[in-house]
């Protein structure tokens, strides 16, 4: 569709919004009754003031810099809504510990498209996107991703507390090319969905220029939209998302030649371990070398004295007081003893000397 007649298009279905309760400063908006947005208030706006609008400000869904117009979310931010957002970026950054290389999360930052002359612009704002190889990523504008020029994330996700992204966010998604978008309906803890399609998360894959509802993710594959969901929305990570991660790592991680010893924290943590684990096995085989040993030698002194000794000699008794005593004191405690267990007094008894 031409600029022109998506302009005419968008005029025709989404006209300026009567004056009426003030929303934002100097401007007066009312809710969106359209289908195309819902839980939006449409507010007048240009595109200077569309660029200059606070980050921390009520969230802008979509704007039109033809019409006028930005689509504003109606409700404030709720845990409801950020959880999921602030969820994907923790669980995106596990994965890129195990694949041994790094990902970037740029939040709600804007998707921008913008005409052949630079003068009409309309910007998308996500709740997340993600980057599994920024190092490829190529963006000229680091406050957004223009759409036809810079590098597109691997993943969107839009969540779907108040609003309804299928309505038209949806579509524009798909006619600007993004290649994967998630859609979650949170979990309500403590009440229950009153309006709404239930809780769940969708995944839409562009596939021939067209969006495909997929059970499973293809950016981050293996990944199920079952899972996906229940990481976005638990408490506490549980040990079921846990081994989804490691899965999808592990699968990640094939495809680049990398591994969690390639990340820089985790692999000098790892290293760590094994100079550790490799002195302390070495020690552990040098002190079992030398309690075989003096069990050898009080045995054949035993032995040599008549004095009888079980089959499971040493016993892990003996064993211990093995560990503690000298060479010196085991082979006099051999001499002395007169039974199993008198040994093992005697060597208990004896102060160590040397080892």
């Amino acid at each position: 569709m031409s600029g022109t007649a998506l302009a005419a298009t968008v005029a025709e279905r989404r006209p300026l919004p009567k004056p009426d309760s003030p929303k934002v400063p100097g401007r007066k908006s009312r809710p969106h009754s359209a289908p195309e947005f819902p839980g939006c208030r449409a507010v007048p706006m240009t595109l200077a003031e569309y660029d200059s609008h606070p980050e921390d400000d009520t969230k802008i869904e979509y704007f039109d810099s033809a019409a006028g117009i930005a689509w504003m979310v109606c409700d404030g931010p709720s845990f409801d809504h950020e959880r999921p957002a602030s969820k994907l970026a923790e669980l995106a950054y596990r994965i890129a510990e195990l694949r041994g290389s790094r990902v970037e999360c740029g939040g709600s930052g804007q998707l921008r498209l913008v005409d052949a002359e630079g003068r009409r612009v309309r910007a998308m704002h996500p709740d997340q996107v993600v980057f599994l190889y920024p190092e490829e990523a190529r963006q000229e504008e680091s406050r957004y991703v223009t759409v036809g020029r810079d590098t597109y994330p691997d993943v969107v996700l839009e969540v779907d507390d108040t609003t309804d992204v299928r309505r038209a966010k949806l579509g524009h998604y798909e006619e600007w090319g993004f290649p994967e978008v998630w859609v979650d309906v949170p979990d309500r803890y403590g009440a229950p969905r009153t309006s709404g399609p239930p809780s769940g998360l969708r995944i839409y894959l562009l596939t021939g220029g067209k969006y495909a509802l997929s059970a499973t993710s293809r950016a981050f594959p293996g990944w199920r939209a079952t899972e996906i969901h229940r990481a976005l929305n638990e408490r506490a990570m549980s040990a079921g998302t846990l081994r989804a991660l490691e899965r999808v790592a592990q699968a990640l991680a094939e495809r680049a030649g990398t591994g969690p010893d390639d990340d820089p924290i985790l692999g000098r943590q790892r290293a760590a371990a094994r100079t550790e684990g490799y002195a302390r096995g070495q020690a552990e085989g040098v002190a079992r070398g030398r309690t075989e040993s003096r069990a050898a030698t009080a045995r054949a002194i035993l032995g040599s004295r008549r004095v009888p000794v079980s089959p499971e000699f040493p016993s892990a008794e003996v064993r211990a007081a093995l560990d503690a005593a000298s060479e010196a004191a085991v082979v006099s405690a051999a001499f002395a003893a007169s039974s199993e267990a008198d040994f093992l007094t005697r060597l208990r008894g004896a102060e160590p000397t040397w080892n």
